[in-house]
């Protein structure tokens, strides 16, 4: 039996719930692109099964290693910047590493890469309108552990093993410093970058973007989270130091001797493949840790930094979260959720309450999997203080305003088998012209056309937007004669999804249309997928914002 993408998006994409996962890899499909000088493929090759044994999640103890809580990262001094004459900016020097870590208390040490020798890597806090500098260090060895794919545009074999470039995820930057994919430099190279930290407080982070291996140097560790703080936020008194955690989640693949394995298709010649999804929940790099809390209010900063899986969370007992923010900043008032569906690159912070479980447990839950136990502390008898109200203004945008409208389509080119042959927005290679050119300061509207079988997490660079709406489409009249045909109403965004958003889920059958002014410098910048296996794969173009 052949097993199409869909279906393996569909089954091995639950983190916890793969039991038959080793007879999945034998038909699940993958895609290989061919040289352009080579003849197209008439079909996609086939996800080949491990060689080495995989750790699986049921042989491993639950919630014995404690929570890694990553240091807030100090500026190792201070320097000018031609941009502020007269003045000494806070400097950090970030550098990469390889080191080893144990995942969890019953396994080997694995071998990653990570800022500052860690995964995730140091948190960078910094406050709105005051600029920083930071120098990101390649300090990794010249060979890479994970595989390449030489045939993937960028990543040929001339190309050097180890190449890295950093983007803060969310961050409104100068194009020089936003981390351009062919920006890349290799081992024993820097790259010093200006953040202006002019937006709002939000919950960013930072990872490598290197053309045609980011999928690979992310698995390997390499992420970490930026925290922008602003007075309005601050005077609202949410829980801050201690109680203020982020959360980066995500999942891997681990072979029984503690090397992460990342999956490849059956021809060696060309071992991508579409998605990669693991077994093992990483909560802030460890496999179903523990948290030590008091019986008090926390705020919980969940970030989805998997390459394709996403997070269906919720609490056990039936405990609510208040989400306060999503990607780019506070919503307008708290919103009390059950559940928070998270995909790749997506973020929420998230307050939770452990005042009525003092000297109890509770777990965050992965579909019905705990992932993370809380163990709340003896009472004080302390009370909890109330939540605002409100939280920040999110004045909306006015669609009709803008000066232009766009549509796009989100492209996979299938074989006979449903199985992915190439995938292309709006039917472009990333060296293909640029055709988006914004100007600064304009209104525009994109409409993302989905006839694909995925929900592709679509994010772009330098602006936050917002949701307008999702509409069905008629696929067939859209694949026989690109005519765009409603086939029902204009659904507005969930409550979550109505502040402030820089990655947008784009449902399969509907097109998911979005609205920004794109404030920021003039340069190039660039928007894609961000499953990271489609970004590595074309699935990402550059795009230019013109001056006024």
């Amino acid at each position: 039996m052949t097993v199409s993408r869909r279906d393996f998006l569909l089954g091995a994409g639950s983190l916890l719930g793969v039991c038959g996962l080793e007879s999945t890899w034998r038909s699940a499909a993958a895609f290989v692109p061919p040289p352009m000088s080579m003849p197209m493929r008439s079909t996609a090759a086939t996800l080949a099964a491990p060689k080495v044994p995989l750790i699986s999640p049921t042989s491993l103890a639950r919630f014995v290693d404690p929570l890694p809580i990553p240091p807030v990262m100090r500026a190792a001094g201070q320097r000018a910047h031609p941009r502020y004459p007269g003045r000494q900016l806070p400097y950090y020097r970030v550098e990469m590493r390889a080191f080893k870590a144990r995942l969890h208390r019953d396994l080997p040490p694995t071998s990653m890469w990570g800022y500052e020798g860690a995964f995730p890597g140091p948190t960078i806090d910094v406050k709105r309108d005051e600029p920083v500098l930071v120098e990101w260090i390649n300090a990794l060895p010249e060979r890479h552990f994970l595989p390449i794919d030489h045939t993937i545009h960028g990543a040929e074999k001339g190309k050097p093993d180890v190449r890295t470039v950093t983007h803060v995820h969310g961050a409104r930057v100068p194009a020089d410093a936003d981390g351009f994919p062919e920006d890349w430099y290799t081992p024993g190279r820097s790259a010093l970058y200006h953040y202006p930290n002019g937006q709002d407080a939000a919950t960013l982070w930072y990872h490598d973007h290197a053309m045609g291996i980011t999928r690979l140097n992310v698995y390997a560790g390499l992420a970490g989270a930026y925290i922008v703080r602003d007075s309005e936020e601050q005077a609202l008194q949410l829980p801050s130091g201690g109680y203020d955690i982020p959360l980066m989640l995500c999942d891997r693949l681990v072979a029984q001797d503690g090397s992460l394995y990342y999956p490849v298709s059956d021809d060696p010649s060309a071992p991508w493949v579409m998605q990669c999804n693991g077994n093992l929940p990483l909560c802030n790099g460890k496999i179903f840790p523990y948290l030590q809390v008091e019986p008090r209010r926390y705020r919980l900063r969940l970030i989805n930094v998997a390459n394709t899986s996403f997070f269906d969370l919720s609490l056990s007992h039936d405990q609510a979260f208040q989400q306060v923010a999503s990607d780019q900043s506070l919503l307008a008032k708290p919103l009390e959720r059950a559940r928070i569906e998270l995909y790749p690159a997506e973020r929420a912070d998230v307050l939770i309450d452990f005042s009525a479980w003092a000297g109890k447990t509770i777990q965050l839950r992965h579909q019905s999997q705990g992932i993370l136990e809380f163990r709340v502390g003896a009472s004080t008898g302390s009370k909890v203080p109330a939540l605002p109200a409100t939280l920040r203004d999110v004045p909306r945008i006015d669609s009709a305003s803008a000066t232009q409208h766009r549509v796009m389509a989100l492209t996979e080119v299938d074989d006979a088998n449903g199985n992915a042959m190439t995938m292309l927005l709006d039917g472009r290679r990333w060296s293909d012209p640029i055709s988006e050119k914004p100007r600064q300061h304009s209104i525009e509207t994109w409409s993302f056309v989905n006839p694909t079988g995925d929900a592709h997490p679509i994010h772009l660079h330098l602006v936050r937007f917002q949701i307008v709406d999702r509409r069905p489409f008629d696929l067939f009249a859209w694949n026989a004669r690109r005519e765009l045909k409603f086939t029902g109403p204009a659904l507005p965004p969930e409550p979550h999804e109505c502040g402030w958003k820089d990655t947008v889920r784009t449902d399969p059958g509907m097109v998911t249309r979005i609205a920004m002014r794109f404030e920021g410098e003039p340069g190039r910048y660039v928007w894609h997928c961000h499953f990271l296996e489609h970004e590595d794969n074309e699935m990402m173009r550059p795009y230019e914002l013109l001056p006024a």
